[in-house]
């Protein structure tokens, strides 16, 4: 090979490395020139290359000075770097490793090189501790995967709508835990998964917050929404309403009649320290927590009332206030007569006149378990001696003949402010008041009118009631004056026809 055959390799070489850089575009002709061909320099630079190798012989390459091409393992420069990688200074010391190599032909010059192998595993890689390590890293990874896509899967069971395809109640037992009220509520249909309900809640921290009690789920009901409705306590709620006026006893009898109350009550509250009124309770209730119920609503109820009670009154004490409205309680039933029957039993109390109340013979004669209902008081029975009579004792009775409710507290605490000192039934379900012994005596006298006229109308629709039912039977044994027998069988032979039973205050004998 000659010198211009090397001189030609060189031109070449540089004609190529220049074809890389940026030239600027050419400038495009004008409409009246002809446009002329020009070669790109890299293609000529390879035609000129192509014709310095096919010069070259095909054998062994001569033994002269090899042009040495520097090729470096890191990538080229960026081409709008200028003079990338063409400074004259020295190579900093992090400078990439640069290795040289002879190519043996041109083509070899500007061909890639192989890619090193990867270099080799290290010892401490393969050590049975890393190795174990691994191991447990990866199933810990897959663990949390696991774990994660069970609760987002839980997660949406939980909150979708529930498989009850109608209202229904439910019942949750007292002292029944977790698992046992997932299982039941699976059972009845409200939930579909047990397993995805007891872990609901205690993730939710609310296992230990289920109330027991009856509760009615609505259609399509969520695993989430019964979960709040049981720790919320919402569940069916009863009633057990006391009417005004019962002693402790008939309301005991009551409770015990109630077929959703549990358990016995082991003793009788004393008399007037129950609340007549309604009270609310879920199905499990025991028939105890219903009267200590009573009780407490007593207790407050008779120590707001008795705080704002008028200052002139003549009882000193929360029990005599009882006692004088529990008597109240009993003598009318109608609410706007209980202040002014409180008024009159307040200005004999302070005339010192006695008070002279039916109810008060009923309850020395029968006691809490109350008169029957076909025995009339006696004229024997005014004058009868009880503890209670208030015909034969002074002032109060010993204690409360019933349990008042809240409005004959009210009427006792706040009286009207009127003169009467006596009532009389009449005949409507009500009482006409007086202030003198004769204007109460001509009361007396037109209830007893009605009375009779009342007890006539009576035994005229009874007989014509068994005429009746003769004359269906084809015939029959006369009854003869079987109205007029049974009214006096009824009021007895020492009866003056004014006595009764309940609430119908009778005409009050004279101020003693």
């Amino acid at each position: 090979m000659t010198d211009d055959d090397l001189l030609r390799i060189k031109k070449a070489v540089e004609a190529a490395s220049k074809a890389q850089e940026p030239s600027d575009p050419p400038r495009p002709p004008r409409a009246t020139e002809t446009p002329e061909i020009i070669r790109p320099d890299a293609e000529e630079a390879e035609i000129q290359l192509g014709e310095a190798a096919s010069s070259v012989s095909a054998g062994e390459m001569p033994d002269i000075e090899v042009l040495d091409i520097e090729v470096l393992d890191t990538e080229v420069a960026d081409i709008d770097e200028p003079d990338a990688g063409f400074s004259d200074a020295a190579p900093p010391a992090h400078a990439p490793r640069r290795r040289r190599i002879s190519p043996r032909s041109p083509r070899q010059a500007i061909e890639p090189e192989m890619a090193p192998p990867p270099p080799a595993r290290s010892r401490q890689v393969r050590h049975p501790l890393v190795v174990v390590l691994n191991f447990f890293m990866m199933a810990g990874v897959l663990a949390v995967l696991v774990i994660g896509a069970g609760l987002y899967f839980g997660s949406v069971r939980f909150n979708a709508d529930g498989p009850l395809n109608e209202s229904k109640s439910v019942v949750i037992s007292r002292g029944a835990d977790l698992e046992s009220i997932a299982v039941m509520l699976q059972r009845q249909n409200v939930i579909d998964s047990s397993l995805i309900f007891s872990n609901g809640v205690r993730l939710s921290k609310a296992a230990d917050n289920l109330k027991a009690g009856e509760y009615v789920f609505e259609p399509g009901v969520s695993m989430r929404t019964v979960m709040n409705v049981l720790v919320a306590g919402k569940a069916i709620l009863h009633g057990f309403t006391v009417p005004e006026g019962l002693t402790s006893e008939q309301i005991v009898a009551r409770i015990s009649e109630d077929p959703i109350l549990t358990g016995d009550v082991n003793t009788i509250p004393a008399e007037g320290t129950l609340l007549p009124e309604t009270y609310k309770f879920s199905r499990g209730a025991t028939r105890e927590q219903i009267i200590d119920q009573m009780r407490r609503a007593q207790e407050r109820t008779i120590a707001e009332i008795w705080a704002r009670r008028s200052s002139d009154l003549p009882i000193s004490t929360p029990a005599e206030f009882v006692t004088l409205a529990s008597i109240v309680e009993k003598e009318t039933g109608k609410a706007d007569e209980r202040p002014l029957v409180a008024a009159v039993f307040i200005n004999r109390l302070r005339q010192n006149i006695r008070l002279q109340s039916d109810p008060t013979i009923i309850y020395g004669l029968f006691g809490g378990k109350g008169k029957p209902p076909d025995r009339p008081i006696y004229r024997s029975d005014i004058d009868k001696a009880t503890p209670y009579n208030t015909y034969v004792i002074d002032g109060l009775p010993p204690g409360p003949i019933a349990n008042p409710g809240r409005a004959a507290l009210e009427a006792v605490a706040n009286p009207s402010r009127t003169n009467d000192l006596y009532f009389v039934a009449d005949g409507s379900g009500g009482h006409v008041f007086a202030e003198t012994l004769d204007e109460h005596n001509r009361n007396v006298e037109r209830w007893r009118r009605i009375e009779v006229e009342k007890r006539k109308a009576e035994a005229a629709a009874q007989k014509a009631a068994e005429k009746a039912a003769e004359t269906a039977a084809g015939g029959g044994i006369s009854t003869g004056d079987a109205g007029g027998a049974a009214s006096e069988a009824t009021n007895g032979p020492e009866s003056d026809g004014t006595g009764s039973a309940g609430n119908d205050a009778k005409p009050k004998a004279k101020p003693q």
